[in-house]
């Protein structure tokens, strides 16, 4: 038997940090499994988004107890919960809580015991439990985790590693459960975001951090022979879905298996959960306003949400004929200086934050930068690699979707920019930006602040210095000389385009002689120059 292991609740809250960070990158993936009939959202990005919001409050818990972080947890996805999906998340987190209440540190046998709880109590906020969903998966892994413990097994991570491995093998067999599966040749979309999640907590659990930082999850695939296309599955003459509407009521002695019984002829797909002062309902109606006319005589409604089902799958029909352009994605860059900052615009950024070397933003400044644009969907471009933390931190702190494109330099940022094409989705633009980005060869150019050595370069005060990539590789006596030093490391023959960005007028005109030579050097090299106006470096070059 191995070493019994405890774990307390900073390490439990560390386990859905990592957990949350796996499930983010397998997000868009786990979406495109949702080509239900009924459509009801994206499941990766609603679990994702639950996930962040267990986040928020697990790092507000008001002590590093196993309780008190389980209990957090169970708050903030309560709260936080989108879609059916993401509803039935929360429930699986307040069974853990549930499971792990009391304790201050755990174990195997006491996280096995939470599991069992936490499915337990995903089936009870069910109207009608359907076998091959989510439901299943968490059954299938809490049995797995129970059995091994059973079996005499206490260590955390072996009895994690077991829930992991049955939760895969759940998730494949979904097709055989469930029909629509079978017809779309997918696997369960909302079984797959809880499969991710727990196989992200393994990773932290065996110290793989290579792996998750690296690594990107998979999606299974089962060996249900596909029964039909998507598309064959779409009927003109369907019912209609009516709306997905969710919720939360707050009140006084509230009775979720009561108002489970009200709601149970208003519509379908119902999930109450909650206790006496908060419950969460999502449920498809035709009637929105008759099941929020019956919430209100319990107490007051908060967090409404109504989604014309109707219109989502005629969209995702359309979407399927290539007829209807992604979603609308912002880009958010932080650049120093006006003349960059009008090159950032120029090219389409929906805000510029200030900043970059000696005056970096904090995390709070680009937070704000992301919800002052009108996309839920944002890429932020820190141009630097002291902000690339900060910008970091934002995920998590936002319900917007947020990716981090980690240009380390101007050019890097503008070359991702380049690379960026409003009508791709988000994935498809992050490949591309990423390649762009690493194709671009960054210099900059300043004056040394003070006298060193570093390597073979002896440097005086307020000389000339050249950076490649970041690299100090060049020094001379004036500004135009450790440029065309730095330039002379590169291989300007099978470069295509050169960008200057200068400091100010008279850097344009030092500059002169020197682009002059380029141009009659290597006719094939396009030159562009471009007022920057960026502090601290006299110029900024970008070559392709």
């Amino acid at each position: 038997m191995s070493q019994v292991k405890l774990l307390s609740g900073r390490e439990l809250r560390d386990m859905f940090v990592a957990a949350t960070d796996w499930l983010e990158k397998n997000a868009p993936e786990v979406d495109a499994l949702n080509v239900f009939p009924v459509p009801d959202g994206d499941t990766g990005t609603n679990m994702t988004l639950t996930m962040r919001s267990t986040l928020e409050e697990a790092f507000r818990a008001p002590d590093h107890s196993t309780s008190a972080v389980a209990e957090a947890i169970a708050k903030g996805a309560l709260m936080g919960a989108r879609g059916n999906s993401g509803v039935i998340l929360s429930q699986i987190w307040h069974g853990l809580a549930k499971g792990l209440a009391g304790k201050e540190l755990f174990t195997g046998r006491d996280f096995a015991k939470a599991l069992t709880i936490a499915s337990m109590e995903a089936y009870k906020g069910i109207d009608n439990p359907v076998e091959g969903t989510i439901l299943t998966v968490a059954k299938d892994m809490a049995a797995a985790a129970r059995s091994q413990v059973d079996n005499g097994e206490d260590d955390i991570m072996l009895v994690v590693e077991a829930a992991v491995k049955a939760g895969r093998e759940s998730v494949a067999n979904t097709p055989n459960l469930l029909a629509v599966l079978k017809e779309a040749g997918v696997v369960d979309a909302g079984g797959q975001g809880l499969y991710t999640i727990l196989e992200g907590a393994l990773h932290y659990l065996k110290g793989e951090v290579a792996e998750a930082q690296l690594g990107k999850p998979g999606i299974i695939v089962s060996n249900v022979p596909m029964l039909a296309k998507t598309a064959q599955m779409m009927a003109a003459d369907e019912n209609p879905y009516g709306y997905c509407t969710s919720f939360i009521i707050k009140g006084q002695e509230l009775d979720p298996d009561k108002i489970r019984l009200k709601l149970k002829k208003k519509g379908e797909s119902l999930i109450v959960v909650g206790d006496k002062s908060v419950v969460r309902i999502h449920i498809h109606s035709l009637d929105p306003g008759g099941v929020l006319h019956m919430a209100t005589s319990l107490g007051t409604v908060h967090h409404v949400s109504i989604q014309n089902m109707d219109e989502q799958h005629q969209d995702f029909v359309e979407a399927q004929q290539g007829d209807i352009p992604a979603a609308d994605i912002g880009v958010i860059a932080v650049v120093s200086g006006e003349g960059l900052a009008s090159v950032f615009t120029s090219l389409g950024v929906m805000a510029v934050v200030p900043g970059g070397r000696t005056m970096n933003p904090s995390t709070k400044d680009l937070l704000q930068a992301v919800e002052a644009v009108a996309s839920d969907k944002v890429i932020i471009l820190p141009n630097n690699k002291n902000v690339i933390l900060a910008a970091r931190q934002v995920q998590a702190l936002t319900e917007k979707t947020v990716k981090i494109m980690p240009t380390r330099t101007i050019p890097q940022g503008i070359a991702a920019l380049l690379a960026f094409n409003s009508e791709l989705d988000m994935e498809t633009n992050l490949q591309a930006m990423k390649k762009a980005r690493l194709a671009v060869k960054s210099i900059a150019i300043a004056r040394a602040a003070r006298s060193t050595q570093l390597g073979k370069l002896q440097i005086k005060r307020r000389q000339p210095i050249g950076f490649l990539d970041g690299r100090l590789v060049a020094v001379a006596d004036s500004l135009v000389g450790v440029l065309a030093k730095t330039l002379a490391r590169l291989d300007l023959a099978k470069a295509e385009v050169i960008t200057v960005y200068y400091q100010n007028d008279s850097g344009r005109l030092e500059i002169g002689p020197l682009i002059g030579s380029l141009r009659e050097k290597y006719p094939q090299l396009q030159i562009e120059l471009l007022r920057g106006e960026q502090p601290h470096y006299n110029y900024i070059v970008s070559v392709e």
